[in-house]
């Protein structure tokens, strides 16, 4: 079972927007499993993977988003990441 309480690193908005998110590249990636399995044309496949990886990237983008913000208004908190482990995160994003 998810735990589905809100996640300290997250406001409740941006975890609504996060999941929302992936809620959408988890759709779009079905279609693209369906329009495999039916045979669809490349061009058809390919721009639905291009859906997901924009959909995902979006996500990412935003949880780091989200932790920069929260390093700002917290920056005494132990548990923020680090400008640095922020940078290394939005990097594996590139």
């Amino acid at each position: 079972m998810v735990d589905t309480a809100p996640s300290p690193a997250y406001d409740e908005a941006a975890q609504r927007k996060i999941i929302n998110r992936l809620r959408r590249a988890q759709g779009q990636l079905a279609a693209v499993t369906a329009a495999v399995e039916a045979g669809a044309p490349c061009r058809d496949v390919v721009q639905q993977l291009a859906a997901v990886s924009k959909a995902l990237d979006r996500a990412g983008f935003l949880v780091i988003s989200t932790a920069l913000k929260e390093c700002l208004s917290h920056p005494d908190d132990d548990q923020a990441p680090s400008a640095e482990d922020l940078e290394k995160l939005f990097l594996q994003l590139a």
